[in-house]
């Protein structure tokens, strides 16, 4: 088994570290990963600068760019093979409901998904990195086994799995769920800076808006570890009809 690692945190970040030395021990793994933190790029490819790869003390790569850029360029031609399954992370904190949409971990997962290759999306809930050799754990037992299951080899999927801090035995058994929601960000935070000009920073994610029984926020405060498979088709199907009879109203045609 070959598995391409990445992460949104950076090279030297402590998840991508134990994920490593927890998943070379079951497969041939190479890392991957941004020269810098990356959080909330989500599928961002830099397209207008060059982008550099250079290997850390460690044997790590790092690209000064987003995650995305790194599974990319690892995929069309820094590995020269293709791996059987990307693993992006371990966040350092939560990436659940909206978040999905922000986060660089799990765009990195889904670039590797976009190639056509099983992609899994790793987060711990809660950020500091308590008990993060744990959660390298449980993926580890996951990941062998899916590749027992046959699940590696199958039509390619994408998976936002997220870990509660805990020791591992008293991390519960994964649990399916669905994306929750959000309510929205809280306020931009304003400074000024020594020259005088006003300062903006996005301000923290709002509280959970939908966290009833089947959500991901739900199975979290029960301590289990979370899983929810992902697409990445954004079509609203259930409203086509809706639309097609609104633009009918509209009178739209073809020009003339």
């Amino acid at each position: 088994m070959k598995i391409l690692i990445s992460n949104d945190d950076g090279f030297r970040a402590e998840g991508i570290v134990a994920l490593y030395e927890a998943l070379k021990t079951i497969a041939d793994v190479e890392v991957v990963a941004p020269e810098h933190n990356n959080s909330a790029k989500s599928n961002a490819l830099t397209l207008h600068t060059p982008l550099y790869v250079n290997r850390a003390d460690n044997g790590f790569r790092y690209v000064n760019g987003t995650p995305a850029d790194c599974v990319h360029i690892a995929l069309t031609g820094l590995l020269g093979y293709r791996p059987d399954l990307v693993v992006s992370g371990i966040n350092n904190g939560a990436n659940m409901g909206d978040d999905t949409l922000y986060s660089g971990t799990v765009g990195a997962a889904m670039e590797g998904y976009l190639f056509g290759i099983p992609a899994i999306a790793v987060s711990q809930m809660e950020k500091g990195w308590a008990h993060v050799d744990a959660a390298a754990q449980k993926i580890k037992q996951l990941i062998a086994q899916m590749q027992s299951g046959d699940l590696l080899h199958a039509q390619p999927w994408l998976l936002n799995v997220n870990i509660p801090n805990l020791p591992l035995e008293q991390i519960r058994a994964p649990q399916l769920c669905r994306l929750g929601r959000r309510h929205s960000a809280e306020p931009v935070i304003t400074q000024v800076d020594p020259r005088g000009q006003t300062m903006y920073w996005i301000g923290n994610a709002g509280p959970a808006m939908d966290d009833s029984e089947g959500t991901d926020f739900h199975a979290a405060k029960l301590g289990h570890m979370v899983v929810t498979p992902l697409k990445v088709d954004l079509t609203e199907h259930q409203s086509l009809d809706l639309w097609s009879r609104a633009f009918e109203r509209l009178h739209v045609t073809e020009p003339a």
